[in-house]
């Protein structure tokens, strides 16, 4: 029986390794259907390499620097209890990679492409796996310390912070860093529109990551024993609430109904555990609604040029899915409780000025030393050409 259970473990976590490994054809697609055509190529490349190098780096260093162990070991050793262990790398590489991905939607259009790959390497292997080791595996003391000062631990169930705070709040850092695009934003304070190139790529990127979701959310228990229907229905519940508030706010815009499922789901990751179906409802709608505001705003007023609005999405999304958690989790408010809300502030903050220092000095060393921003002819020509020497639909270019 217990050669079954951990076999069947190995395989439910393994699984929901699989499901967000399939997520990352989402952002690739939803980066795709975003940027203009002539840097179509250049999203699909870029998420595929970032994933590859994350997995190398986690792989060597980053896991071990969450949780203190590696696999420079011999295969003896690591298929011990059914390669669980390898398996449960394999679930973490795909939050992991999840940082770079979100990052690579916000530079879109004008990042070098070898710089961005430096980054991910320093921040997959060191950034992201500090905090992560911090909130997840109970290193320094930290949680110790805010449990003793607030009545309970940090609670993010899977990753509204640790994952997508962390990863939003670095992408303002480099997007901030490098600039907005060419001509976004003009001196006599007129801006160059620069629509999504293709609505149904985009569409299918969100519906990839909204499946995929499921695996990221229902499988963070991972062992089956642990597996909650609550945490299923609560990611459900606060997708349809971002999407129906976004479809609101955003006045029928496809990018906003598309983007306000992600917006929902963002923000439920860390008390889906925890909260009433309805809280989690409550939470996806002020997500959406925190979404289409926020992006609206950094957009057209403070000529922020996050291309994809990740730091919306993810970012502030993510931020106040952490401290919803310590809203909605409470049984005054129908939740399960073990929460509070001092206590998801004080780790959201955390989180969100760790990744704001770690985006600073990785993008801001690399701005100093080699350049993170692609040459004006570049840019104007586009990554496609200027990076991968061709574009994503050369047979239109070719003469006869």
């Amino acid at each position: 029986m217990d050669a079954l259970k951990q076999g069947a473990d190995a395989l439910f976590i393994l699984l929901g390794g699989i499901m967000v490994l399939a997520m990352h054809a989402g952002f690739a697609f939803l980066e795709l259907g975003t940027v203009r055509q002539k840097n179509q190529v250049n999203a699909l490349v870029k998420i595929l390499v970032d994933f590859s190098v994350s997995t190398v780096v986690y792989f060597l260093v980053g896991y071990g620097v969450a949780y203190g162990s590696g696999f420079l070991v011999g295969a003896e050793t690591l298929v011990q209890k059914n390669g669980y262990e390898l398996v449960k790398f394999f679930f973490l590489l795909t939050f992991a990679a999840a940082i770079p991905a979100i990052i690579s939607g916000g530079i879109a259009e004008r990042a070098r492409f070898w710089p961005q790959l430096l980054a991910t390497a320093v921040i997959v292997g060191f950034v992201y796996p500090f905090f992560e080791g911090i909130a997840w595996n109970q290193h320094f003391g930290v949680q110790a310390w805010i449990k003793q000062l607030t009545g309970a631990e940090f609670h993010d169930f899977a990753g509204s912070v640790v994952v997508h705070a962390v990863g939003g709040w670095i992408a303002l850092s480099a997007v901030l860093l490098l600039g907005p695009r060419a001509n976004r934003y003009r001196k006599d304070g007129a801006m160059s529109a620069h629509p999504p190139s293709n609505i149904p790529f985009l569409a299918l990127g969100s519906w990839i990551l909204i499946v995929g979701w499921f695996g990221f959310n229902v499988m963070s228990a991972q062992t089956l024993d642990k597996i909650s229907g609550l945490v299923a229905v609560n990611s459900l519940m606060a997708m349809v609430g971002g999407t129906l508030a976004a479809l609101v706010a955003g006045k029928n815009d496809p990018g906003f109904v598309h983007n306000g499922p992600l917006a929902g789901l963002v923000a439920v990751c860390a008390g889906s555990d925890l909260m009433h179906p309805l809280g989690a409802l409550v939470v996806g709608a002020v997500a959406g609604l925190l979404f289409v505001g926020m992006f609206t705003l950094t957009q057209n007023r403070w000529k922020i040029d996050d291309v994809l609005g990740v730091w919306p999405l993810h970012g502030l999304c993510g931020a106040w899915g952490g401290i919803a958690a310590g809203i909605f989790g409470l049984q005054s408010l129908g939740g399960l409780g073990g929460v509070s809300f001092a206590g998801q502030l004080l780790g959201t903050a955390m989180g969100v000025g760790w990744a704001l220092l770690g985006g600073l000095v990785v993008y801001g060393t690399l701005k100093a030393a080699i350049g993170l921003r692609l040459s004006q002819e570049e840019e104007y020509e586009g990554a496609d050409l200027s990076i991968h020497r061709i574009r994503a639909t050369p047979e239109r270019e070719s003469s006869w």
